[in-house]
This record gives structure tokens, C-alpha cells and sequence, in this order.
């Protein structure tokens, strides 16, 4: 393991940067001081940067395997890895290049963050792990709780893809079908009476885990070590905790003195929805929105979040809505350079390429895909039954999992 190469000293507030809280224990529930009934401001964490050695990005380091090469920028690393990280910057045409993140242990970016969620749990001493996921999130919690030897439980939904059902299913995880209106109420009570740790959002927007985009930092640290600093990286964007941990990779970059600049980020949301562009367009910290029909489940969110906000601001980048016409033919583009990925991670070549008809964009960009597309819903896909919500069916069915209440 490697914890003790880590120089995180402590949680920061976004809503707020002069206020600080300690490293332990990790803050699942956003900022308590700045959040209000109406907006919750996430945490991140801050690092003793004046400590980082500068042979830490010179690409002939020798390599640890996953994360533990970049120990010292991330939170304490308490969980054992699968390898997660280093995944491959693919040549697309002149000036694009495809980060794809399905070479990851469960083919998605998931697993980058889940590293740091599962030995924030380790590290608290949590008997176990809680999701809210019908997709990448919940395969990836699952292996990561699995492999630090935790019980998982995924609220999930009857509809979530094949793939994803064999991921869970495999490592152990106890799934319960439930109502979507259900599951953030059901899994605050989960937390409650069994003290197992939220690696998913419980906030009214939000705010999610503030070790988990840690994780995707190392997407920044891999492309510079790659390629240099792109002129804008352009990502599929649903609670926008990929769009933060990118930028905030490049932002320690420029902070260390390692480049002079931060690409702009560009985050890419289905048409259907888009919290993110909502809140850029109206000023507001984080929003709500109502959702229409789209394939592009995995980023399809009704409610944002204060990091996606931060991001573009900070980097001077913009809100990009795809519609499912133009994500099908970005989806079939990368087929046909022999790259299948799932339809949501084609948003973000589908935001680069609505960007050029409708602006022109010039510049070196990378496209971030974050999984396979074995996780579009219909590939695999058995019937499931849906489970009554209510406490005394998942009550049961815990105890009945040996987990105690």
C-alpha cells in the first residue's frame, strides 16, 4: 500500500475555499457550512503541493501499477487496486485524440474513482459500501468493495443493462431493484442504520463523495505525460465529477510549474436534460432540471452540481448539449475506427463535432470516452423484477445478506 506517500492534508470547501475541515473523516455529505436547503457545495482535497517532488512527472519514473503512481496527489490509498488508470490516448484524425477510459478493470472511468471511494471507507473503519447506480458507478463500487473485502449494496433500476447486472452480480454486490424516487431516501437510511459508507450523491444537487473525483485527476497527469496540454478536452458530463477531477488535474499542473496554461473543458451533456448548461445559463450555483427521453442513460441527470460550475469557469470553457442523433453518430464514427463504446461516451467527440458546424473549432482537443459499450442497456439485457421500496422488504433482505442493522 501505498498511504503514506500520500500529502493530502485536508478537505476545502468550493462553496467557500478559506473554510478547511480535516482529512478524517471524509465529508459524504457536501460542505455543512456553506450548503443550504436549496444548494449543496461539495468538498475537495487540498495537498501540501510544496512537497511534490518533481520527478514524480518525468516519464522515465519507473511506474507503479493504477493510481499508486500519482500517491502523492490523491487521498491515502487504503484500498487495494485492479490496475485501474493508464488507459490509451488514440490517434482519431489530425489534431483529435480519444482518451479511452473502457481499458479500465470494468471497462469504464468509474473505476479511477471508486479506488479512492473504497479506501475512504477502508481508512473510516465502514463495514461496508452503498450505491445508487444502474450503470458504470455500481460495477466499479462493487469490484473496489469486493476487492477490499466489503459487503456492497446497489440500488439499482429493473432497466440497468445486462453487462452491468453480471458485473454486480459476480462480485457479490446485494442489488435491490427500486423506484428511482426511492433510492436516495433508502440509502441515507441504509447509511443510518448500518454505517456503511455513500460512495453515491445523498445532497438535494450535488455533491457526491469529495475523494472520488480525486481519481480522475490522473487522466490530466496521463495526457500530459502523453501528449503535452491539449487546447481542450472535451468530456461526457452527467454529475460533472469527471468534468472537475480533468480540470483540477491540469489546474496542479499549471500549480506545480509543469505547464504554463489549463485546456478549456468542455463538458458535454445529453440535449434531453443538462443541469450543467442550465446553471452556467442562469448564473446559478446548481439546478435542477427536468429529463426527456434518451438513450444516453448513463449522463442523463435532472439535478447538477457546484463542481461542473467551477470547472468551466475556471478553465474558460462552456456547456455543450448533445442530442441522441448526434451521440448515435459519433458512436458510429468510433466504430468505424474499431472503438465501441457506449452511447453517453461518444458525447464527448459528439460535443467536439456540434461544435465545429456550429462555431468552427480550431485547436489540438481530446475527447474523453469514458466505457464500453457492452453497458448500453439491451446488449445482454435479462427482466428483472422491481422490489417494494419500503423498509421491511430491505430490511429483511439485508439481514438476510448477513449484513446488520
Amino acid at each position: 500500500m501505498t498511504t503514506g506517500d500520500s500529502l493530502a492534508t485536508g478537505q476545502r470547501s468550493l462553496g467557500d475555499p478559506s473554510i478547511d475541515y480535516p482529512l478524517w473523516p471524509p465529508l459524504t455529505t457536501g460542505c455543512p457550512r456553506t450548503s443550504t436547503a436549496e444548494v449543496a457545495y461539495p468538498v475537495e482535497v487540498d495537498y501540501a503541493y510544496d512537497r511534490v517532488d518533481p520527478q514524480l512527472f518525468d516519464a522515465a519514473t519507473p511506474s507503479r501499477p493504477g493510481l499508486e503512481r500519482w500517491a502523492p496527489l490523491l487521498p491515502p490509498l487504503h484500498a487495494p487496486g485492479l490496475g485501474e488508470g493508464r488507459t490509451p490516448l488514440i490517434p482519431l484524425g489530425p489534431d483529435v485524440l480519444l482518451k479511452d477510459e473502457s481499458r479500465n478493470p470494468t471497462w469504464s472511468h468509474k473505476d479511477r474513482l471508486n479506488r479512492c471511494t473504497a479506501s475512504a471507507a477502508v481508512g473510516a473503519g465502514a463495514p461496508g459500501i452503498v450505491v445508487s447506480s444502474s450503470g458504470n458507478h455500481g460495477a466499479s463500487a462493487a469490484a473496489y468493495a469486493a476487492r477490499a473485502g466489503l459487503p456492497c449494496v446497489v440500488l439499482a433500476s429493473a432497466t440497468m443493462p445486462g453487462a452491468v447486472a453480471s458485473f454486480l452480480h459476480s462480485y457479490g454486490a446485494l442489488v435491490l431493484p427500486v423506484p428511482e424516487a426511492d433510492r436516495w431516501p433508502l440509502m441515507r437510511q441504509i447509511v443510518e442504520r448500518t454505517g456503511f459508507h455513500a460512495a453515491s450523491n445523498t445532497t438535494v444537487t450535488h455533491t457526491g463523495h469529495g475523494f472520488g473525483p480525486e481519481g480522475y485527476k490522473a487522466i490530466a497527469y496521463e495526457i500530459l505525460l502523453d501528449a503535452g496540454v491539449p487546447d481542450a478536452v472535451f468530456v461526457p458530463t452527467g454529475y460533472g465529477e469527471l468534468l472537475f477531477g480533468v480540470w483540477k488535474g491540469f489546474a496542479e499542473l499549471r500549480r506545480l510549474g509543469l505547464t504554463d496554461r489549463v485546456p478549456q473543458i468542455y463538458s458535454c451533456e445529453p440535449a434531453a436534460g443538462g443541469p450543467l448548461a442550465a446553471a452556467v445559463r442562469t448564473g446559478r450555483p446548481a439546478t435542477r432540471v427536468g429529463t426527456g427521453p434518451t438513450d444516453a442513460y448513463a449522463i442523463s441527470c435532472e439535478v447538477g452540481g457546484y463542481r461542473g460550475v467551477v470547472a468551466l469557469r475556471e478553465s474558460a470553457g462552456r456547456p455543450l448539449l448533445v442530442d441522441d442523433r448526434q451521440l448515435r453518430a459519433a458512436q458510429a464514427e468510433l466504430a468505424g475506427q474499431g472503438i465501441w463504446v457506449e452511447l453517453s461516451s461518444a458525447a464527448g467527440l459528439a460535443g467536439l463535432a456540434a461544435l465545429k458546424e456550429a462555431e468552427g473549432f480550431e485547436g489540438r482537443a481530446v475527447c474523453i470516452s469514458t466505457s464500453s459499450g457492452f453497458k448500453d442497456r439491451g446488449v445482454g439485457a435479462t427482466p428483472v423484477t422491481p422490489l417494494d421500496a419500503s423498509w421491511s422488504t430491505v430490511d429483511g433482505m439485508l439481514k438476510a445478506a448477513g449484513i446488520s442493522v
